[in-house]
């Protein structure tokens, strides 16, 4: 193959082959040095790549493309549409933002091109300057559009800090991580829409491929993070991994000592967004880099045998919940929850007789073990951490209820520790029936009908989802005048569970009943327990006030005590739940 830029020619070699695959079964093929798992997919994108001299401006469609052209001819500065935007354009796959290479001061030329935007009655854009480094960026039609000087970096031995300069169209592309993103179009002139491919970028696209176009290993030991950026970009495009760029990537694994936890987990975090994100993570439990950055994960993978029984390999088995969930549509953390639901196992595996394998609560270890690992990944510890925790925790408990008989009780308790997030639990918990047993996988399924049926009938008739029990343990504190102690907490457990389990209504008169009896039960009394009587009586005069009242079960009700029966005067409210002054 053969593409022009400027008066210089280039050419490359294909004759090398890729790895094949089949669909997602592992084949072992030799690459010189290395032998690697592969699982071959078909890419969603129709890559049909005519070798001919290619001009695109029929598909630059975009409108900040006619500004530039305007605005850089003007000038007379050469600019370059580049990297992952070009690769995108070529496959028909969206792309979120533009990197445009200039033959010059980039940032006067993007002050210029937001000026003409604004001339052009849409508004000035935001700039962002980066003077430092040479670039500026703005937003447009939806798309970040960035813009920066072409440079040249050179790096001497050992070190990861490039020295820069400003550089030729060739240096700038040269530079670049892979030939799929070393392509450009000229943006001037009559050159306008002229692909630019130095590298054989199209002919790696047309081949699906991901393959560094300078020495793999001098290109990883300048950054490391190259090897997880080839892995991402394969599993977002379904692409393979180039024999001599795969086989780089494990010579070289122990150099991402040198990263930040950062650079990592977003890369990590666009892998797990990708449609099957198994298949990156496998090329990377291949490629030696998982047991170094993520070891509780590795540590899932294998099948232990004893006395003739078996357990599955947990590695597998969380991989496919991954890919259930992705394609279900579950967001970034139901993905990580779906990741980390098993992490506990290897430290839970036990072999007990006649059992076989048991991974006693695996769920709650696993879910102590989740701030750790985001931690370590420098992710956020807040609420999205949170609910993975909590996904982890409950990841069992629809499977459970749908392996028995579907009680109202076990629903409310479901819906009761789930709360919000019982649709996203739901999910998970169907992900992970990944059982090659087909009459267990349809009984799985028809109890999670009856199961999602019996939430929304509980939810509808007792709003369990977020419950908070109707007497609060300051209504048992101020009731009793008693400090925080034993007796109010078993007093509000117990009202939950009765309410949980339908033995009383979710209403605050019916749990302040139960309040009193279970009060009367553990020795506990109003202060005012000599005026009490034995039942409620409506009372005449003014309502009651200073330390004599005692809050009741109703809003606006005046409560006294005679010989153990509550008397009450005015009208019950509706909410039921403020505190009248004691």
């Amino acid at each position: 193959m053969r593409t022009k830029l400027g008066i210089f020619c280039f050419s490359r070699n294909t004759d090398s082959a890729l790895f094949s695959f089949s669909s997602f079964i592992p084949i072992f093929v030799a690459a010189s040095e290395a032998r690697c798992n592969r699982f071959r997919l078909q890419t969603p994108f129709p890559i049909q790549i005519s070798h001919s001299y290619m001009n695109l401006k029929d598909k630059l469609l975009h409108p900040i493309f006619p500004i530039i052209k305007d605005i850089a001819d003007k000038e007379r500065i050469p600019v370059y549409v580049i990297g992952g935007y070009v690769r995108d354009l070529l496959i028909n796959r969206a792309s979120p933002d533009i990197d445009c290479s200039v033959m010059g001061d980039g940032i006067c030329l993007s002050r210029d091109i937001c000026q003409e935007i604004g001339r052009r009655g849409n508004g000035i854009p935001a700039l962002q300057e980066f003077k430092q480094f040479g670039t500026s960026k703005f937003h447009y039609a939806d798309t970040e559009i960035e813009f920066v000087g072409a440079r040249k970096e050179t790096y001497t031995p050992g070190s990861r800090k490039p020295r820069v300069e400003a550089g030729s169209l060739q240096d700038d592309l040269y530079r670049r991580d892979f030939s799929i993103n070393a392509m450009a179009i000229a943006l001037n002139g009559q050159d306008y829409g002229e692909l630019i491919d130095p590298f054989g970028g199209l002919e790696d696209l047309e081949m699906q491929s991901v393959r560094s176009h300078r020495d793999p290993d001098q290109s990883f030991q300048e950054d490391p993070l190259r090897m997880f950026r080839a892995i991402r970009i394969a599993t977002q495009l379904y692409f393979d991994i180039a024999p001599d760029t795969f086989d780089a990537i494990t010579r070289n694994a122990d150099e991402i000592k040198h990263l930040s936890a950062e650079r990592i987990t977003e890369e990590v975090d666009k892998l797990i967004l990708s449609p099957k994100p198994s298949y990156g993570f496998k090329l990377m439990e291949a490629a030696g880099l998982l047991k170094l950055f993520f070891p509780e994960l590795s540590a899932l993978k294998g099948i232990e045998t004893k006395n003739g029984k078996a357990h599955k390999d947990n590695f597998e088995h969380t991989l496919e919940v991954l890919d259930h969930v992705a394609c279900a549509g579950g967001g970034l953390w139901l993905r990580w929850a779906a990741l980390l639901h098993d992490i506990a196992k290897p430290r839970t595996k036990r072999f007990e007789e006649p059992k076989g394998w048991t991974f006693h609560a695996h769920e709650y270890i696993g879910a102590r073990m989740v701030p750790g690992i985001f931690k370590r990944f420098k992710m956020p510890l807040d609420e999205n951490m949170r609910f993975v925790q909590k996904m982890v925790e409950l990841h069992l408990r629809p499977i459970i209820l749908s392996e028995d008989i579907v009680t109202d009780s076990a629903v409310r308790r479901l819906l009761f520790e789930a709360g919000d997030d019982i649709d996203s639990l739901m999910m998970l918990a169907k992900a992970d029936i990944t059982s090659k047993n087909r009459e267990k996988v349809a009984r799985y399924r028809n109890n999670f009908v009856i199961v999602e049926r019996k939430l929304k009938e509980i939810e509808e008739k007792d709003r369990i989802r977020n419950f908070q029990p109707p007497v609060s343990g300051q209504d048992i504190m101020e009731y009793f005048a008693i400090p925080p102690c034993r007796e109010v907490g078993l007093i509000k457990d117990q009202i939950k569970d009765a309410i949980l389990d339908g033995a009383i209504g979710n209403s605050r008169q019916e749990a302040w009943e139960m309040m009193l009896r279970l009060g009367k039960g553990l020795g506990l009394e109003p202060p005012d327990a000599h005026l009490a009587g034995d039942g409620i009586q409506e009372t005449e005069g003014k309502p009651a006030s200073g330390p004599g009242k005692i809050p009741g079960p109703d809003e606006g009700r005046e409560c006294i005590r005679d010989n153990g029966l509550e008397k009450a005067k005015g009208k019950p409210s509706p909410a039921g739940d403020e505190k009248q002054p004691a």
